[in-house]
């Protein structure tokens, strides 16, 4: 039987937030675990997402994500609320893209030739920045079990 991923803790988070800001691609990877912790997506959720889902054709990020079937575990799709805070947060990623295609993926890669993250790669962009952080356990579905402190948000 398969462990289940770590839960973290306000501190933890922040660590990885602080973290995050050290590094290369930091606005990125702030929003990846800000939208991970405050959406309670999934992993393949987050990667499927483009431009078009997330920011509306004034630029403003969208207050609510509407996942489409075939992106979702259950093949059902559904909406994702976003909150004031992510929706800030976002909006400062976003800059990135002010004259990008609006079908491209939100989370780029910084890989050459690519379409952003696939699931997969994502998940091990994840693995690599808890083990980083030194968050034994912690993986890309700690997110889903976590509940995100507000004032982190």
């Amino acid at each position: 039987m398969s462990k289940q991923a770590k839960v973290l803790s306000g501190a933890e988070i922040r660590r990885v937030l602080d973290y995050c800001a050290t590094r290369k691609h930091s606005q990125r990877n702030r929003a990846l675990v800000l939208i991970m912790f405050n959406t309670g997506m999934r992993v393949s959720e987050v990667a499927s997402l483009r431009i078009k889902d997330v920011v509306d054709s004034e630029g403003n990020i969208k207050n609510e994500i509407r996942l489409l079937a075939e992106n979702t575990k259950t093949n059902e799709a559904r909406t994702v609320f976003v909150n004031e805070k992510l929706r800030k947060e976002l909006q400062q990623y976003a800059r990135v893209y002010a004259n990008a295609n609006p079908s491209n993926k939100f989370f780029y890669s910084q890989k050459k030739n690519s379409d952003g993250f696939t699931a997969n790669t994502l998940t091990q962009h994840f693995h690599y920045l808890y083990k980083r952080v030194g968050l034994d356990g912690a993986s890309s579905h700690s997110s889903r079990r976590t509940v995100i402190p507000p004032f982190l948000t």
